[in-house]
């Protein structure tokens, strides 16, 4: 019986002839030779948080959600084994009795494990990488129904680790772990031009950087987040107090914010004003949390969203082309430009393969059409040799992205090896490496 699957943003839609939550890793063995003795395509979803079609099929839509938890843990080696279903907003209650933690976080925590993994996911700091530089081990399904045992040397996962579900289902994953710790946060308002030019120079001097700008305002809100080891709880600030928290967080930065976004869209000369609004309501405040509560944001007003990553080195010049660009632009864009950075890695397909990365995400409120907004901007990013993330909206095809990939090739023929019938294959995928 066919079924409707909406993505979070809601611009992505498919209609599954099945729409199935296997309990157990055999059962889910069962669905996928059931699938390919149906002839059935599949693929894999968590919370549905990509923008991109990544998981829509016609054929099986499997959610992972009763795959989760913890299946191992090995202190001595400092690496823990997830369920790949897992949701990031529950590690870390599953690692804090082990006194463990991730070493880096997104600023936003609904995704799934798997679903983080294969769209190269990752959060800020020079000195971290993404989800996929912390992987050691994977479990997989391929289209046979077999599954795997991989680690570093096969190919499955060197390339599982991002793949956007083009090889098959995980269903376990080894990540290294860090002991927990405890991150001090400064978040102010600076003048722009300055945080641009000195971007890559901020981001190596501290910890984990990122900024936020307001389209028409002057004002980057810059958050400097510095780590410290859990016996250094007494020397930090304090957290945020609850009632601040629900003040800053919830009420101004989600309800009222929504509100804005909700004029915006239906009076789109107000924009201008609400920017200045929201870059002026923004919270000003030192404190320290667990490394979680500081890293994750609560995200409750729909967006869609663009992000490419560049080379860090040449982020001020790239940086203030999309500064420039969007102000020339005309267009009325309510919701702010987000800048990271990161560590390079040595994963296949990751937007940080090779090179310290900078990461610039466009948003657009999820009732308002994003793809004029996103075509101003896309055309810079891929000059500078950007690398879209899989998981966010972006319009290239495979002979575009093998010019930022060189992996791309050799995952696609893997792909052909493993899946030969096509099983794991949608429009996305097929756009990605070259099939369509």
């Amino acid at each position: 019986m066919t079924t409707t699957w909406h993505n979070w943003s809601r611009a992505q839609t498919a209609h599954p002839q099945a729409f199935v939550q296997p309990a157990t890793e055999a059962e889910l063995v069962g669905v996928v030779r059931d699938a390919a003795a149906r002839g059935l395509h599949v693929k894999t979803v968590g919370a549905g948080h990509s923008f991109t079609p990544a998981a829509v099929t016609d054929g099986v839509l499997v959610n992972l959600d009763n795959l989760t938890g913890l299946v191992h843990v090995d202190k001595d080696a400092m690496e823990v084994t997830f369920l790949a279903g897992t949701r990031l907003r529950d590690i870390p209650g599953l690692l804090r009795p082990h006194g463990l933690a991730l070493a880096n976080q997104g600023d936003v925590d609904p995704q799934s494990l798997a679903g983080a993994l294969s769209t190269s996911t990752h959060g800020t700091g020079v000195g971290f990488t993404g989800f996929a530089g912390m992987v050691r081990g994977l479990r997989i399904v391929t289209a046979d129904g077999v599954v795997h045992d991989a680690g570093p040397g096969d190919p499955l996962f060197e390339c599982g680790r991002v793949s956007i579900g083009a090889l098959g289902v995980l269903t376990q994953v080894r990540m290294a772990v860090v002991d927990t710790f405890i991150l001090s946060a400064v978040e102010k308002a600076e003048p722009l031009g300055p945080v641009v030019e000195n971007f890559t120079a901020l981001a190596h001097g501290v910890d984990h950087l990122e900024y936020y700008w307001f389209p028409g305002t002057s004002v980057a809100h810059v958050k400097r987040n510095t780590r410290h080891p859990l016996s250094d709880r007494d020397n930090v600030p304090g957290s945020v107090p609850r009632w601040k928290s629900v003040i800053d967080d919830e009420l101004v930065s989600n309800a009222a914010y929504g509100a804005m976004c909700r004029v915006m869209s239906v009076a789109p000369k107000t924009t201008g004003f609400f920017n200045r609004v929201s870059a002026g309501a923004l919270a000003q405040r030192e404190y320290a949390d667990v490394a979680h509560d500081v890293f994750v944001s609560k995200r409750r007003v729909r967006f869609n969203e663009m992000e490419y990553s560049v080379p860090l080195a040449d982020a001020p010049e790239v940086l203030a082309e999309v500064h420039r660009a969007i102000d020339a632009c005309g267009i009325p864009v309510g919701f702010p430009i987000e800048v990271r950075a990161t560590a390079a890695d040595d994963v296949p397909l990751s937007t940080a393969k090779g090179r310290e990365s900078c990461y610039i995400a466009a948003h657009r409120y999820h009732r308002d059409d994003y793809r004029e907004f996103f075509r101003v901007l896309e055309p810079i990013l891929v000059a500078a040799g950007g690398r879209p993330h899989w998981g966010k909206h972006h319009t290239l095809g495979f002979a575009e992205l093998s010019a930022v990939h060189e992996d791309l090739t050799t995952v696609a023929a893997l792909r052909s090896q493993v899946d030969p019938d096509g099983m794991f294959r949608n429009p996305y995928v097929d756009r990605v490496f070259g099939l369509d």
